[in-house]
């Protein structure tokens, strides 16, 4: 019922993503044609206002579907901890959400930065007429904003330099969702959304990816392409709490995310069940959005779960539970559950998918398990042998500071951007 469901979704989605092409094309032929080129005006519409803390640096723009919520998915936090690193470099930076909406506190998170944000601007081809000639840089995240939005910008301002950020290759994920399930229907899904992302990695001047494992598979489909891997952005703790004072199973990820549910579903259908009946008094911590209902239906909840949905403030989480779990059978970039377990000094349980591209060795940084019996074996062992769980605990901590901390992505970034003029 599941995949059936996600595949008219799906479907259904990308039909509306080709009406809003058909319909921006329409209406930038007759607008392009006012707004193109500059013009004096008696009384000139305000630029945009940037923070009087912003410095000399370089001008960025950066469109995303909606203002970061970092303590809600694992892709605001990439996007929001991504401005943080280009506001400490010296660039000026401006947000533009794409749904136009002012969110309270998020939005305000972002100004304490130093970012504009233009919350309520006017539609794309009279706003980018407007103001984009005013940006070095336009950075745009996920493919179905890239593929109308780049074409109107090499209209508007063609010397500028645009970077697709594709936070993961999402026909790589909703392929392998059609072989776990063995549906034809999600890979020709996947087949249209390859062709999408492909397009609008080829129109972009470089793109990001998150792990190599994806700048791999996209350099091999563009061989023209500047491909350059910017990881997930987190910092470690310096004293995370040790062993003793931890107990239990940790699960982050919102239902939002299909292969989080899938996960969830089989975690608590085979593996879990298994830890119970070896540790009876384990307790499993289950934090996502929507979780509650996507994950268990109708059904009774097992002895032992506990559903938090939401959490603002996961440190107390992270803190006081052993294990980190990640058993997702699915999916393409790289897993903000594991950098955020490892970050806090928790040793995680994946799969061999979740632990993909991420510089992950097993029973050096991880365990890794792709069968249910198999990964309740490895969270026993885990949770009980402190040796084992303190090396691991170490290593984690060490893999986010090599890897995915603002230092390691610092250089990338800056090599992939213009120099500055002058």
């Amino acid at each position: 019922m599941f995949p059936t469901l996600m595949y008219h979704w799906r479907r259904l989605r990308a039909r509306l993503h080709r009406l809003r092409l058909a319909l921006h094309a329409r209406g930038w032929r007759g607008m392009l044609a006012r707004l193109k080129a500059p013009r004096p005006e008696p009384s000139p519409v305000p630029r945009p206002q940037v923070s009087e803390a912003s410095g000399g640096g370089r001008r960025i723009l950066l469109i995303d579907v909606a203002t970061p919520r970092p303590d809600r998915d694992s892709g605001s936090l990439r996007a929001f901890n991504l401005m943080r690193l280009l506001r400490a470099d010296g660039y000026r930076v401006d947000f533009l959400p794409d749904d136009r909406a002012e969110a309270g506190e998020y939005t305000e998170a972002l100004r304490g930065l130093g970012v504009t944000v233009h919350a309520g601007a006017e539609a794309y081809p009279r706003w980018f007429a407007r103001h984009l000639r005013d940006y070095d840089v336009l950075v745009v995240s996920r493919y179905h904003l890239a593929e109308f939005l780049i074409p109107l910008a090499r209209q508007i301002a063609p010397a500028l330099h645009v970077v697709l950020d594709t936070v993961d290759l999402h026909h790589l994920r909703e392929a392998r969702e059609a072989d776990l399930h063995d549906d034809r229907r999600l890979r020709r899904l996947a087949a249209v959304t390859r062709k999408r992302e492909l397009q609008a990695a080829a129109a972009a001047d470089a793109t990001w990816v998150v792990s190599p494992v994806e700048a791999e598979l996209l350099r091999g489909a563009l061989p023209t392409a500047r491909v350059e891997v910017v990881p997930n952005l987190h910092e470690a703790e310096n004293a995370p709490a040790p062993f003793p004072q931890r107990s239990g199973l940790l699960f982050v990820g919102g239902a939002r995310h299909p292969p989080n549910v899938d996960a969830v579903r089989w975690l608590l259908a085979e593996i879990f069940p298994r830890v119970r009946d070896r540790m009876p008094g384990c307790m499993l911590h289950i934090v996502g959005e929507g979780m509650s209902g996507a994950a268990t239906g109708n059904a009774p909840l097992a002895d032992g779960v506990q559903l938090h949905g939401h959490v603002p403030d996961l440190g107390p989480l992270l803190a006081r539970c052993r294990v980190g779990l990640a058993p997702l059978r699915f999916g393409a970039g790289v897993k903000g559950k594991i950098n955020l377990c490892m970050a806090a000094g928790m040793p995680v349980v994946a799969t061999s998918s979740a632990a993909e591209g991420m510089h992950l060795r097993d029973g050096d940084d991880l365990l890794v398990a792709d069968a249910a019996e198999a990964f309740a074996d490895a969270v026993v062992r885990l949770h009980g042998d402190a040796a084992l769980w303190s090396r691991l605990s170490r290593a984690g901590s060490d893999n986010v500071r090599r890897h995915f901390s603002f230092e390691a992505a610092r250089a990338t970034i800056a090599a992939s951007l213009p120099p500055a003029s002058g």
